[in-house]
């Protein structure tokens, strides 16, 4: 045997032993990066899983699609935004343990939606989501109501869900409790972010003052020195309601001008200011 025989067979050995150890290790399942504990502190809650009963449950109440933008509030291990990629939606959670993310992204392949659910090590209270369709949280009251401003500067119409915990005077448009599948934490609150009318209005029956409480307005409709009440004010993202000297009215809110109907068909329009 020649040396420079003796040595391609020794390179070849090389690199079979070296190609059977890299199969091997890709054969290796990934292991799990983390292994978190119920309890454990965070930055503003401890952590405790949604129970996979009601994170379906407060998806189904937002309604996610395909179409929607998802957005989790402290997503912990990431379940609520694996489940919403499941569905189809882009899902995002923001979370400021790193090893929760890391977790986040190993169940998110694990469970093939990588590419639906992704996860940030962020902090929620200095994170832009505001191009969310739907918000999904686990928070505190306390945690919810600071950011409440932030979620009602969001687009008319975006989704909100919280498990167990509520807005303060932000009253839910929606509530829902869980009975099967889980046994603690099992409640739902869904509000929808209402567009914003507070003020003056111009219109074609006069002078319509409103007076806004997050979904809910009272006000008047001015004509002359005729003042009519406005009652039954009613917000759902951009649909608006009421009725005024006995006619209800319905319509929509776009930005700095309402169109609608009237009970009796007839059209009505309003413009911001004078």
């Amino acid at each position: 045997m020649t040396v420079l025989t003796f040595i391609s067979r020794t390179a070849m050995v090389s690199c079979i032993s070296a190609a059977v150890a890299m199969n091997a290790a890709l054969a290796q399942p990934a292991q799990k990066p983390y292994e978190p504990t119920v309890g454990q502190d965070g930055k503003d809650v401890i952590w405790v899983p949604t129970p996979q009963a009601l994170v379906d449950k407060m998806l189904d109440m937002a309604k996610v699609t395909a179409a929607d933008k998802v957005v989790d509030l402290g997503s912990g291990d990431g379940r609520t935004v694996i489940t919403a990629a499941k569905r189809g939606a882009t899902a995002r959670g923001i979370e400021f343990n790193p090893k929760m993310v890391e977790l986040s992204k190993y169940n998110a392949e694990q469970e093939g939606v990588a590419g639906k659910a992704t996860f940030e090590n962020a902090d929620i209270f200095k994170t832009d989501f505001s191009d969310a369709d739907v918000v999904t949280m686990f928070l505190l009251t306390s945690l919810n109501t600071k950011l409440r401003p932030t979620i009602l500067d969001m687009k008319p119409g975006t989704r909100v869900v919280s498990n167990t915990f509520d807005m303060g005077d932000w009253k839910a448009d929606e509530e829902a409790v869980v009975t099967e599948g889980c046994s603690s934490y099992c409640k739902a609150y869904f509000w929808i972010v209402p567009a914003k009318v507070d003020g003056s209005w111009t219109t074609d029956k006069g002078e319509l003052a409103l007076k806004q409480t997050y979904q809910t307005f009272t006000g008047t409709l001015k004509n002359g020195n005729v003042v009519t009440p406005v009652t039954n004010g009613k917000l759902k993202g951009k649909a608006i309601s009421f009725t005024a000297g006995g006619t209800e009215y319905t319509g929509t809110v776009n930005g700095a001008t309402i169109e609608g109907t009237t009970t009796s068909g007839e059209k009505w329009q309003a413009k911001r200011g004078a």
